[in-house]
């Protein structure tokens, strides 16, 4: 029978995996309304920010109650230590969905002055990155969460064509300038979104090997 220090892990796991999913759906349906000029849909990223909150306290406090009532050590104390750390990640991949559907809402029934195609598939690869670092801390998979974050090499990469085709865009028509500077504010966002996905997987890494590049082995 599992002990119920094991039950508790468990529960971490599952509850990681849902606050996973709650800003994978964020960031597609900021995408996807976006593309779509949906309003709606916008509206709905930006409400769901505060159950992605909700889920973070929840975490949170599962994991306080794991280090006073059983004070895990060595494996244990960086996997409950690695997951606060992730959920602040995973909050703040939330936050910037809703920054995303703001910027939407403000842009909407206006034709957008660039094909959105590079910053869609920011929010692919994103997403992609969302989703293997959370499975890479379930599965204790150190290889996974080195995919995760050689990925965001990738969201770079777009992120940097995507600023240069708007600078152009602006270059040549000034009247181009609002909406360009709105849209390279979204592709930030996505980018950073990266930044954050990329956290999560080093977090991954230390709560298997206990090594992160900014903190002591433990």
């Amino acid at each position: 029978m599992a002990s119920k220090f094991e039950e508790y892990l468990k529960r971490l796991n599952n509850s990681l995996i849902e606050m996973g999913q709650l800003v994978e759906q964020a960031i597609a349906n900021a995408n996807k309304a976006l593309i779509e000029r949906d309003i709606e849909l916008a509206e709905k990223v930006i409400a769901s920010d505060e159950e992605i909150n909700a889920k973070e306290r929840e975490i949170e406090a599962l994991c306080l109650k794991l280090m006073l009532r059983w004070h895990p050590v060595a494996g244990d104390l960086r996997l409950v230590s690695a997951a606060m750390k992730m959920i602040t990640d995973l909050e703040r991949v939330g936050d910037q969905a809703a920054d995303i559907s703001e910027l939407t809402i403000l842009l909407a029934g206006m034709p957008y002055v660039k094909n959105l195609e590079h910053i869609s598939q920011m929010a692919e690869v994103t997403t992609k990155m969302i989703i293997g670092s959370i499975d890479a801390f379930v599965k204790k998979d150190l290889e996974l969460a080195n995919m995760v974050i050689d990925s965001d090499d990738t969201v770079d990469g777009l992120f940097n064509t995507v600023k240069g085709d708007l600078l152009e865009l602006i270059n040549e028509n000034v009247k181009n300038g609002d909406q360009a500077i709105d849209l390279i504010m979204i592709a930030k966002y996505f980018e950073r979104i990266g930044d954050h996905a990329t956290n999560v997987a080093e977090w991954v890494i230390f709560s298997i090997t206990g090594i992160h590049k900014n903190s002591p082995i433990i």
